[in-house]
């Protein structure tokens, strides 16, 4: 498999992410090996919070929020997808699959890092791929907060929000990171904040992670990660530990998408769910610290035994 690595001096200077990068290889599938970055930050006894970015951001998406979570005394962890950020960039865009993502995720969180106890945290793909490791290893987690994600089978029709960011993604030969993650969000984002998610991208040759994600979302209910999504559902369904939804109120992707959630997750019942004002699809971006004490509030409310 050919991969690319960013150059460390891309990341110079980031805007308000003063937080050094910690490395884990994982297998690549194909006889090789993957170097993936993450955040590490705060007391390693305390509850750890687990921050799953999207597409097609990476960790700074959440410089906003973990200010807030270590001043609650929290430990964050926030690793780049494999493709993304810091992390190695496979270069051919069928070396990314779904399962791939959901394999190199499970390797590095507990494989590789042993992460227990976790209150999730996910938002775009973050909650696509972190919601079927919830399914296949739910006693890993102790709380999960979802925020504008959801965990499509293919068996309900995508929003035309979604179909056409699809389209565009496959079709533009344009695919400008920065100006994307801009456009999805209801405030507008400085020069040097689209700049720094410009940054893990030196040229087109580091995008295909980023230019195939929108196609590996099902939207059939034969493709290809159908099958396990339904199964994930499936432990859902039984899931009664804390379930937060936090979804933002001006997302056309996955507005409403929190009900289902809502609707077939035990731990959901009960639960203060929230949406929050002024926020775009990346909310992160826009209501990051308010989303940051929803996350912190919960844990206060829900002590583990």
């Amino acid at each position: 498999m050919e991969t690319l690595r960013t150059p460390d001096d891309r990341f110079a200077d980031l805007p308000d992410f003063p937080y050094e990068p910690n490395y884990v290889e994982v297998g690549d599938g194909d006889g090789g090996r993957l170097r993936m970055a993450y955040v590490d930050e705060g007391p390693r006894h305390a509850e750890t919070v687990l921050l799953l970015h999207g597409e097609p951001s990476w960790s700074f998406l959440y410089r906003h929020m973990i200010p807030v979570l270590l001043r609650a005394e929290l430990r964050v962890v926030a690793p780049d997808l494999v493709g993304f950020g810091r992390s190695d960039k496979p270069v051919a865009r069928e070396d990314y699959s779904y399962a791939r993502h959901v394999g190199w995720l499970r390797e590095a969180l507990f494989d590789q890092l042993d992460l227990s106890a976790v209150t999730l945290v996910c938002q775009d793909w973050g909650g696509l791929l972190g919601l079927r490791l919830v399914g296949e290893h739910p006693d890993r987690f102790a709380r999960v907060v979802v925020a504008n994600t959801g965990l499509p089978t293919g068996d309900q029709r995508m929003s035309e929000a979604f179909l056409n960011w699809q389209r565009f993604s496959q079709e533009s030969p344009e695919f400008e990171i920065g100006r994307i993650v801009s456009n999805g969000t209801a405030g507008e984002l400085s020069p040097e904040v689209v700049a720094a998610y410009d940054a893990p991208f030196p040229d087109d040759r580091y995008k295909a992670g980023a230019r195939v994600f929108p196609s590996l979302v099902p939207t059939r209910p034969d493709d290809p990660a159908a099958e396990a999504n339904r199964a994930a559902w499936a432990v859902l369904r039984g899931f009664d530990r804390p379930f937060l939804t936090a979804f933002s109120d001006s997302d056309p992707i996955t507005g409403g998408g929190e009900r289902v959630f809502q609707k077939l997750v035990p731990g959901a019942q009960g639960m203060p769910h929230t949406t929050l004002a002024g926020g775009g699809h990346f909310l992160q971006e826009d209501v990051g610290p308010e989303l940051a004490r929803v996350v912190a509030g919960l844990i206060t409310a829900t002590p583990r035994p």
